[in-house]
């Protein structure tokens, strides 16, 4: 009688470990996550599972460790096509003799289409199911993720100078709201404004924005305190640090997505605290143009949200949060000389919940719990090179890769199966990406 009240669903997932980024930080044995359509309808034992369910599609995924999708809370997708273009150089050179001349000269509504699917599909590969970008064109970037089927905040670039995408800050402004009334009902897009950093915006932009941010409760996006020259440039100009510049102009508040952050002084640090900031941490890409090491120890021990991004693919080569994971767990032990800093369970928490936090989409994703979306990544513990397994959750942040990633569901859709990307033809995309490598060697 029973199998006759078995409940028809889409989808059931059943891992050797489970680990479920909640307020418990469970890390559930031979459990199964119970899916409809896109959401979570039930997380169970595998004993009874299928008592109670019958699935249109099931996955039995021995030696897996199944966590909720990774979310890469800093990034510029399109400059995918950028990658290895310009390296080991120090920020400031790096942007104005380099990157933003070859913008000028390459970037269009092709470009950022194209280098977005590049990025995309390596995220997916890499088990990220949700970025939150800040690029030209956001139109293109949009388009990108809803083919792809990524969750994607996109953010309204907002510069003080001109761009081939446009003109002035009131014209990022229009063109950026002309997208998002587009894309306000598109499930998979949400919205941000981007300004791109308060050495270039000005005073009256960033209250401009401010203005719009709180008229329409949309978040801000922007680089903060990233470099040393940043500071000096900034008390040079304003007799201030960014934070406290901006922190006047009204900027700085729970709304704020700051990316990097990594020289802030004590005010600094008192300021994002208490106005309750969701901080960015980026690791490898701070590392590789040789901007520092964010106190990551103090901005805990102050209780703000720290989540973690990659930056873009021109300043980090690797769209991959795994090891920003990893790096930011050993970066807080190796600075702090405590071994004990940073528990794993708070690494993993970082690469999902706390990015879902920043983004304001806590209450849909950032973890394996009933009504929300199945934003899901199994990742195979079963290679050589991750035995033994004493502790999963160990593994997963010390031995795991992105090579260990097998399977990948976004909205409750199959994204990746055995490691190979879904409805997505990878070696069109390598054709891609070749195109634009050599129109991009003329220079």
């Amino acid at each position: 009688m029973k199998a006759l009240n078995k409940k028809n669903i889409s989808t059931i997932i059943s891992a050797s470990w489970i680990f479920t980024s909640d307020l418990e930080s469970q890390l559930l044995s031979d459990y199964s996550v119970v899916i409809d359509n896109d959401k979570i309808i039930d997380l169970l034992p595998q004993s009874k599972v299928f008592n109670e369910y019958e699935a249109h599609d099931t996955y039995q995924l021995t030696d897996h460790i199944l966590i909720p999708g990774l979310i890469n809370t800093h990034a510029h997708a399109a400059m995918s096509l950028f990658k290895s273009f310009a390296d080991d150089l120090p920020l400031h050179d790096w942007l104005n003799n380099h990157i933003w001349p070859a913008e000028k000269e390459f970037v269009s509504p092709s470009f950022v289409k194209d280098g977005s699917i590049l990025a995309l599909s390596e995220m997916i590969k890499s088990g990220i199911t949700t970025f939150n970008d800040m690029y030209f064109y956001p139109n293109e970037t949009a388009e990108a993720a809803k083919e792809l089927g990524v969750r994607g905040n996109i953010g309204l670039v907002v510069l003080n100078f001109p761009t081939n995408y446009a003109t002035d800050p009131e014209d990022y402004l229009l063109k950026g709201f002309g997208f998002r009334d587009k894309w306000r009902n598109e499930e998979l897009i949400t919205t941000s404004i981007a300004p791109h950093a308060p050495y270039s915006v000005s005073d009256e932009a960033f209250t401009m924005i401010n203005t719009y941010s709180e008229e329409l409760r949309i978040s801000i996006h922007t680089h903060l305190h990233e470099t040393k020259w940043e500071i000096e440039d900034s008390i040079g100009k304003y007799g201030m640090t960014p934070v406290q510049r901006l922190n006047n102009l009204g900027i700085i508040g729970p709304s704020l997505m700051a990316a990097h952050c990594v020289h802030c002084n004590d005010q600094d640090m008192a300021i994002l605290a208490k106005n309750k900031v969701s901080i960015i941490h980026n690791p490898s890409s701070n590392m590789k143009l040789g901007s520092g090491i964010a106190d990551v120890a103090r901005m805990l021990e102050q209780s703000l949200n720290v989540c973690l991004g990659t930056d873009s693919s021109a300043s980090n080569n690797r769209l991959d949060i795994l090891e920003e994971m990893r790096l930011a767990a050993l970066l807080i032990k190796g600075s702090t000389n405590l071994p004990e800093s940073m528990p794993i369970k708070e690494a993993i928490k970082m690469a999902t919940i706390n990015g879902a936090k920043a983004l304001g989409l806590d209450g849909i994703i950032g973890s394996i719990e009933k009504n929300k979306k199945a934003d899901l990544v199994a990742i195979d513990l079963s290679k050589i090179e991750n035995q033994p397994i004493y502790d999963p959750l160990s593994t997963l942040v010390y031995s795991s890769s992105r090579s260990d990633v097998n399977y990948v569901w976004i909205n409750g859709k199959l994204k990746l199966k055995d490691k190979k990307l879904v409805q997505i033809n990878e070696e069109e995309i390598i054709q891609l990406a070749k195109k634009w490598q050599i129109k991009l060697k003329k220079i």
